[in-house]
């Protein structure tokens, strides 16, 4: 057989030297033993697959490896490139000796083909220039002929090579043939590659393709420039950027790259040196010699150098991704790594910025959380703003890692201090905020916030500011927040806000109201055009608001509650002296007249409003009068001014236009407030006060009081005499028609009347004292006689012997205090009588004319006992007053003695038709 290579003076050489030296042999042995056992372990696609490489690239060829079984079992690896060579097969028989160059190849020292004796004792090696083959049995054999022993640790089968004829498999240029041994299971050795295929065509760039038993998994490089690729292997995408150390890939799902998991150094296969990195790496790495680990010493420097570049060169959503995890490194090559890694990339420019550019991370700055909304407004507030998509929680880590600085709140606060800006822009930035006020924390830091205000200036925190309507803009007595600037963030942080109302009774435009310079033009103008813009929609104001000061007729400056409106119908009522002017016409055309009323602008009568009042201090008429005859101080002071300005003539008109105005009508029908109160006092109808009549529908003193003749009278109810003696005023009143002969009232009304009276004394309100006595009284017969001929019915037995015309009547229980009043003298002071007579003992009960009369009058039964007589005979003695002598023996029907007894006829008195 032809023997290209001269494998037979290589044997002879081989076999001299273990013959020779016996030790050598054994030498030889465990070196082979300990390669298959160590070094390179599970590692026989890897190392085929790193030849197949050099030999594509050597000859520049594409590079395809094919695997498969043949019926026999046995194992065939097959790649394109160059063919084995003398070198070549030097190499292979020699186990510390590599024909491969630093440049040529993975590997320096070409002892990976060892790998091959872990599933196979019998080794061919085809090839198109010749071929050899590696023989357990053959090597075995020949030690026998030379009467040497195989080591105690196993035959060395690659150090003897005999020559081969076979050629390569078609295609093809080298082969390897291998015989698996009986322990191999070819199924799992064959699944074993391809598990391996896909990540060896992505170590090794210059294999295009490996074929697994006829499956051929394609690898596609598509160059994107600058340093970047495009690897597809079947339906996975990898993005590669090469550097002059390293190529750095990451895996490409739905167009993007995203982070590898963990993995291993790849020099250019896998390594036993565990990373933690986010992108997979294969270097150009010094390794020991079986590839496992980096050699002791190697600086990473340059494998680091270029993985800034690489992040920058991807695009920008997916490059913070791309930031190691901070935590413990994998080991002890990782933690070189990443430290070297996180060095170059915080002072490289890959950082997406907000402006659109690369930033250097150790000099970029991010708003925590912030939006895209915040990102645009602060942009030029910020230096070195990051872009807002890297602004969450999610990348704070990483951007820590990398020097970022996080800008919280408060500190974006202290930032935007001293900013200068329109105030739509700073409305912008509290809306762009608001999503990140999540909680009181957050709100605390935004406590200092610059607000614009509507005058143009910027004050520091919300909680100082108001917020208003639109009309409010011109509004200079209150922190008033611009209305291009009005956020809801501003009410979350504590401004208030206000309408108009609310703002027209703020206290400081009480203060800037009294200390107004009505000479100034430049300081009254923009204050009145202020208040009165906002006043057309505000409601009820208060009284100091009047001082405003506006022009009237003449051109001169007026308190707005000094002014009437041209054509007011309040200006006919009142009289010549009055202290009112004419507002001018020109500031009814700016203005309008509901914002000059509700300022105080007569149109009708003027309203005081105030809440919770302390005393008589709003300069009204006769208001200590009234306040020091209130039982308890009002909650809320509603009143009509100038009533004393009125005519007396007028009043009956002046009563209506109270009456038609809603603001004024509440303090009209208010009995307990001042207006009724004054009006019942000082107002005159008919040259009489309204206290003087009664409403046409009230009949409680009919007869007494005469109706008031008004189209409204009963309207204006609350301003005439009550239906009850309410005060002193009235009890004068009610006293003053009794004594008045010409008046007809009933003995109903009469007695109703006195009873009135009587019970407001009883009840104290109305002390005798306050009353003078009148000199004639009006007695229940109807006629009014002198006070000293009148009798107080104040005991029930009495009404039977004192006459109608001399008795006076309320009810029993205030008999008394009505004697007071009128000072006369009661029945029962004046008149005495003794029973004559003796009659039958009883009691309540066992008298059934009693129990019917009670029952039948739905009186409960009286308890005691009852003197029953056939004819009640009293002997009365008394002299009422003048010439009336009533003394003398009177049949009565009951009457009862000193000592409590009652005595009564037989003759019960029933209701007629019983």
């Amino acid at each position: 057989m032809i023997d290209p290579f001269d494998t037979g003076s290589l044997r002879e050489s081989i076999l001299a030297s273990w013959s020779s030296s016996p030790t050598r042999l054994r030498e030889d042995s465990a070196s082979e033993i300990d390669l298959v056992r160590g070094g390179y372990r599970d590692r026989l696609l890897t190392e085929l697959a790193q030849n197949a490489a050099d030999a594509a690239a050597r000859s520049g060829v594409p590079g395809r490896l094919a695997v498969w079984t043949d019926d026999a079992g046995a194992v065939h690896i097959a790649n394109t490139g160059a063919a084995l060579d003398l070198s070549g097969v030097h190499a292979l028989t020699a186990l510390r000796a590599s024909a491969k160059t630093a440049d040529s190849g993975v590997g320096q020292f070409g002892v990976g083909f060892t790998a091959v004796r872990s599933v196979s004792d019998e080794i061919e090696v085809r090839s198109r220039e010749g071929g050899v083959l590696f023989s357990a049995r053959r090597t075995l054999d020949v030690l026998g002929e030379r009467g040497m022993t195989a080591p105690d640790a196993g035959t060395p089968v690659l150090r003897l090579a005999w020559p081969v004829a076979a050629p390569p498999a078609t295609g093809f240029d080298t082969e390897i043939v291998l015989t698996l041994r009986a322990d191999v299971d070819a199924r799992s050795f064959e699944s074993g590659f391809a598990d391996e295929a896909v990540d060896l065509l992505l170590e090794l760039d210059a294999l295009d393709s490996i074929e697994i038993d006829g499956i051929v998994i394609d690898c596609i490089r598509t160059e994107l420039g600058e340093g970047c690729a495009e690897i597809a292997i079947g339906s996975r995408t990898w993005r590669q950027f090469a550097t002059p150390a390293a190529r750095w890939l990451a895996p490409v799902v739905d167009g993007l790259p995203v982070p590898a998991p963990p993995d291993v150094l790849r020099a250019p296969t896998r390594s036993d040196e565990l990373l933690s990195l986010p992108a997979l790496v294969i270097a150009d790495v010094p390794m020991q010699p079986d590839r496992r680990r980096v050699l002791p010493g190697v600086s990473l420097d340059a494998v680091a150098h270029g993985y800034a570049d690489f992040v920058a060169s991807l695009p920008a959503a997916s490059r913070v991704s791309f930031v190691p995890q901070v935590g413990f490194a994998r080991s002890e090559v990782d933690g070189e790594l990443r430290e070297l890694i996180f060095r170059r990339l915080s002072s490289a420019a890959w950082l997406p910025g907000a402006h659109g550019r690369d930033l250097v991370p150790e000099r970029a700055n991010v708003v925590a959380d912030a939006g895209e909304a915040l990102a645009s407004v602060v942009i030029d507030v910020v230096p070195d703003l990051v872009d807002a998509a890297l602004a969450g929680a999610r990348h704070a880590s990483a951007l820590s890692a990398v020097g970022v600085h996080r800008i919280g709140l408060a500190g974006l606060t202290d930032m935007l201090g001293g900013q200068s800006r329109e105030p739509s822009w700073w409305r912008r930035l509290f809306d762009a905020l608001a999503p990140l006020v999540v909680d009181g924390v957050a709100a605390e830091e935004l406590a200092a916030l610059p607000v614009p205000l509507a005058d143009g200036r910027t004050v520091t925190g919300p909680r100082t500011t108001v917020i208003g309507s639109d009309s409010s803009a011109a509004v200079t007595w209150v922190r008033l927040v611009h209305p291009d600037a009005v956020s809801p963030l501003l009410t979350r942080l504590g401004a208030r806000e206000a309408t108009a109302s609310e703002l027209l009774t703020d206290p400081a435009l009480e203060a800037a109201l009294d200390d107004l310079d009505w000479d100034d033009d430049v300081e009254v103008d923009p204050l009145v055009s202020a208040v009165l813009t906002l006043a057309a929609e505000a409601g009820d104001l208060p009284s100091w608001i009047g001082g405003l000061p506006l022009e009237d007729d003449q051109g001169e400056l007026r308190s707005a509650d000094e002014l009437l409106l041209p054509g007011a119908p309040l200006a006919d009522l009142l009289i010549r002296d009055s202290p009112f002017g004419v507002l001018s016409a020109a500031s009814v055309t700016r203005f309008g007249e509901r914002a000059l009323r509700a300022v105080g602008v007569g149109w009708g009568f003027s309203v005081v409003r105030d809440e919770l009042p302390t005393g008589p201090d709003h300069d009204l008429d006769d208001e200590s009068a009234w306040w020091t005859g209130l039982s308890a101080e009002p909650d809320t002071l509603l009143a009509v001014r100038d009533l004393d300005l009125v005519r007396s003539d007028a009043w009956p008109v002046a009563l209506t236009v109270l009456l038609d105005d809603p603001s004024t009508r509440g303090a009209l029908i208010d009995r307990d407030g001042y207006t009724a109160w004054w009006l019942r006092h000082h107002a005159r109808l008919h040259d009489r006060r309204p206290i003087d009549f009664r409403s046409p529908s009230d009949d409680t003193f009919a007869g007494l009081l005469d109706p008031l003749d008004h189209p409204r009278a009963d309207e204006l109810a609350a301003v005439l005499s009550a239906s009850e003696c309410e005060s002193v005023d009235t009890a004068r009143v009610l006293l003053r028609a009794l004594a008045d002969p010409r008046r007809n009232p009933t003995p109903a009304v009469i007695a109703r009347t006195h009873t009135s009276i009587a019970t407001a004394v009883a009840e104290g309100r109305v002390e005798v004292a306050d009353i003078d006595p009148p000199d004639r009284v009006r007695t229940l017969g109807g006629s009014v006689v002198d006070a000293s001929d009148a009798l107080v019915l104040d005991t029930p037995w009495l009404a039977s012997v004192v006459p109608p015309e001399i008795a006076v009547l309320s009810d029993m229980s205030t008999a008394g205090a009505l004697a007071d009043v009128l000072d006369i003298r009661p029945a029962s002071e004046a008149i005495s009588g003794e029973v004559l007579g003796v009659g039958r003992v009883s009691s309540w009960d066992r008298e059934p004319g009693a129990v019917l009369a009670c029952a039948v009058l739905g009186l409960p039964l009286p308890q005691g006992g009852v003197v029953v007589h056939r004819e009640l005979i009293v002997r009365v003695t008394g002299n009422v007053g003048g010439e009336r002598d009533i003394s003398g023996d009177r049949a009565v029907p009951w009457w009862v003695t000193a000592d409590g007894t009652v005595h009564c006829t037989q003759n019960w008195e029933r209701p007629r038709g019983l």
